[in-house]
């Protein structure tokens, strides 16, 4: 009895030898490294609980964990706490809840553990520290860390109040404020519901998005990266852009708007790509522009007439990006279909040209773009999408010359819905839909002028050659085959 009172008194002592140090001696000596280390090991030896430290930055990357971590416990501290204090925090679109304190427990199980937000008060980076009894730790560090992150993913993707990102120039990088994106709101309304294209074709594009979205366990079976590609093409003003804000919403994916011509090589557009975010679109507009990816690498039989006048428009393009920008085509499909490709998931490429002719084969092949989706004139199903938008009209008397009309003409979807937008802030529909019909008379006839003009320039230039070869072979200096 008296050998068990001792060892009472014994682990007594220690115990208070730990509030000690960890009290006063260690308030004092914090500042040495050494002896911070030390006291951790210390009372480590003697206390029966683990402690798992998240920090937001791993390396030079965003820790995912700490994100779907600090989601998780704010909706848990909102759960529990009788003070709350609110904000409008960005990337979000509902009010935050959250605690004043920075100690949070939960429940797993029947197993109680803790959340401590940034323990240290001269921490640069902040981290959370999750604290649990060691006879638990397989429950804890399995089942409980896994559901914290699944849970804490959903959350977010509840909350999350979509941003549309552009890349900043290399010049105002910097390693510690890892600010490669500059990012706003994406507030843009638009949906596959309000997108002015043919149904059939629509639902096809729906059909593939979601497929794709819930496609991961397939993509992995294959052996394949998670991601897909999306070519859109067609004349300007034709809803190229619309149709991004429109996946991006339904999806809700944010959106990397990426101008290439501010990269200055394969290495910068990279970094570029590993600083996105998993389930994401990234957007490279107007491809053709952005870099000569105009089958450069089978010009080796090419017509050389052909090439000087690429090279001509090369020159003429952007001098200005010749001189600072190194990008390459073998750099950028690397990019999107290479190794680097690989690195997060769920991502969407979407390049846009107006010129689908111009564009390497190399570039566009499956694989790269999966789909080409090819974005017209307004046909009569887009323009009843749109007449329903803006003058909430399902039928009107007008809407058969309409349908002819279009058969007839070029307009684009862009130049309909500009016709169709009330002058007034009264609606009236009838006079939204002569000034459409007018605007398609004008524009038929326009065609035709231009047309005429373009048949009377080719008969004289033939006239023209016709005379030029008629008097060679009269000065022989021409034979006649």
């Amino acid at each position: 009895m008296m050998f068990g009172e001792s060892w009472a008194q014994i682990g007594s002592s220690i115990a208070g030898l730990m509030v000690t140090l960890e009290q006063f001696v260690l308030a004092n000596l914090q500042q040495f490294s050494f002896v911070q280390r030390f006291c951790d090991k210390l009372v480590s030896f003697f206390s029966p609980y683990i402690q798992i430290t998240f920090p937001e930055y791993s390396g030079y990357w965003n820790n995912q964990a700490y994100t779907a971590i600090e989601t998780y416990v704010g909706a848990l501290a909102t759960t529990k706490a009788a003070q709350l204090k609110g904000s409008l925090i960005r990337n979000s679109k509902a009010l935050v809840l959250t605690r004043d304190d920075k100690k949070v427990s939960d429940e797993f199980h029947g197993v109680k553990v803790w959340w401590i937000l940034d323990p240290s008060a001269n921490s640069e980076d902040k981290h959370y520290q999750l604290i649990f009894h060691r006879q638990n730790r397989d429950l804890i560090t399995g089942s409980y860390l896994d559901y914290v992150l699944k849970e804490g993913k959903a959350i977010e993707a509840r909350n999350k109040q979509r941003r549309l990102y552009t890349n900043n120039l290399s010049e105002n990088w910097s390693s510690y404020k890892k600010n490669l994106w500059s990012d706003i709101a994406f507030e843009n309304p638009t949906t596959f519901q309000t997108l002015a294209m043919d149904p059939k074709k629509k639902e096809e594009i729906i059909n593939d998005l979601v497929a794709f979205t819930k496609g991961k366990e397939y993509y992995d079976k294959l052996g394949k990266p998670w991601k897909r590609g999306y070519l859109l093409y067609g004349p300007p003003r034709t809803g190229k852009s619309t149709m991004i804000v429109a996946m991006a919403n339904l999806l809700i994916y944010d959106i990397y708007d990426l101008e290439l011509t501010t990269v200055k090589n394969n290495t910068e557009l990279r970094k570029l790509l590993t600083y996105t975010s998993s389930k994401s679109i990234i957007v490279i507009e107007d491809i053709d522009c952005s870099l000569d990816v105009t089958g450069q690498r089978t010009k080796g039989k090419a017509d050389k007439s052909s090439e000087k006048l690429r090279n001509d428009h090369k020159k003429e393009k952007d001098s200005e990006y010749e001189k600072t920008s190194k990008v390459t085509l073998s750099g950028l499909l690397n990019f999107i279909d290479g190794t680097w490709s690989a690195y997060g998931t769920g991502r969407i490429f979407v390049f846009t040209t107006n010129h689908i002719n111009k564009l390497d084969l190399a570039l566009i092949r499956w694989g790269r773009m999966d789909l080409h989706i090819e974005l017209s004139y307004c046909s009569f199903e887009a323009f009843k999408t749109l007449a329903k938008n803006y003058l909430d009209l399902e039928s009107h008397e007008l809407f058969e010359k309409i349908g002819i009309l279009l058969k007839e003409t070029d307009m684009t979807p862009a130049d309909v819905a500009e016709n169709l937008m009330p002058k007034r802030e009264k609606k009236n529909p009838d006079s939204c839909l002569e000034s459409l019909i007018q605007a398609l008379k004008d524009a038929k006839e326009k065609a035709k002028l231009k047309a005429d003009k373009e048949r009377t320039l080719k008969v004289k230039k033939e006239g023209r050659t016709k005379k030029l070869y008629t008097s060679l072979i009269k000065k022989k200096w021409l034979f006649k085959a």
